[in-house]
């Protein structure tokens, strides 16, 4: 983990803009509110782009340069970032610039792993089993995938809040070496602080949100969105209406999940299943 008033440049080409903007900075002996005064951008903003949570804008990183004298390299690493944004569904990129600027992430999942806490070999069998799949592609989209973990990594990482099926621990994914592996590192995971990791029992009788897992993502100061879920491609909303309606029924799920000590007792469980069978 990078040390706590620290950015860990090489989390990701975000936290990579987010460490040279604020290194600049200081060799220029300019306070965050200066520059901003100087670049025309809101003090909040220079903020969450120095601290990994919001990725760059052309202008934004265009601004900066010319202010701090970079000499193009914030807008090199803005043109890096942009190429491994290019890796994701065109549909799907909003949403990750989203989960950047979020301070709480609410997800269900009733059938896999969410992306945040996948490993890269069960990310790989995911992708590997798309129809007209293609080994190049398929390691892209495992690269990109792991690229949007790194928010996890950051200094302020934004609270996870998970809560999965049953059924996603049982079904088998690749191998069950693969899946042994998973429900390993999404203990590990939610042995973090930042983490929250709960189970709806298959017993519970609760079928809201069979349709399709979902995310929210709330911040202070930002409208509340959603991703939900569905075949082929994803749908980005942060239409009152929606944010309503997908926060509901991730209550009802959550009311109905155990507790995360639970939680994390029937993952160990199903765990040594998959390491002894």
């Amino acid at each position: 983990m990078p040390n706590p008033r620290e950015l860990d440049p090489g989390a990701s080409p975000i936290a990579f803009f987010g460490y040279e903007l604020r290194r600049y900075r200081q060799e220029a002996e300019l306070t965050q509110s200066s520059l901003a005064r100087r670049a025309g951008y809101a003090l909040g903003t220079i903020s969450m782009a120095e601290t990994g949570r919001r990725a760059p804008t052309a202008d934004f990183a265009r601004r900066c340069d010319e202010v701090l004298g970079a000499g193009g390299a914030l807008i090199r690493i803005k043109e890096m970032i942009d190429n491994v944004s290019s890796r994701l569904p065109a549909w799907f990129r909003p949403w990750v610039e989203i989960e950047q600027a979020a301070e709480n992430l609410y997800t269900w999942q009733p059938l896999i792993m969410p992306g945040l806490l996948q490993t890269a070999d069960y990310a790989r069998v995911l992708f590997s089993n798309e129809p007209r799949a293609v080994a190049e592609e398929v390691e892209q989209n495992v690269a990109a995938r792991m690229d949007r973990q790194h928010i996890l990594e950051r200094e302020d990482p934004p609270l996870l809040w998970v809560v999965l099926d049953e059924g996603v621990l049982g079904r088998l994914v690749g191998d069950k070496s693969i899946m042994a592996d998973q429900l390993g590192h999404l203990l590990s995971m939610a042995q973090r602080p930042h983490v929250t990791v709960q189970i709806l029992p298959l017993n519970s009788g609760n079928t809201t949100g069979f349709l399709g897992g979902f995310f929210i993502a709330h911040a202070r100061g930002v409208t509340n969105s959603v991703y939900m879920e569905s075949a082929g491609q994803g749908q980005v909303s942060d239409r009152p209406d929606d944010v309503a309606d997908i926060t509901t029924k991730y209550e009802a799920i959550r009311a109905e999940a155990l507790p995360q000590r639970a939680s994390l007792k029937m993952i160990e469980e199903m765990r040594e299943r998959w390491t002894k069978s």
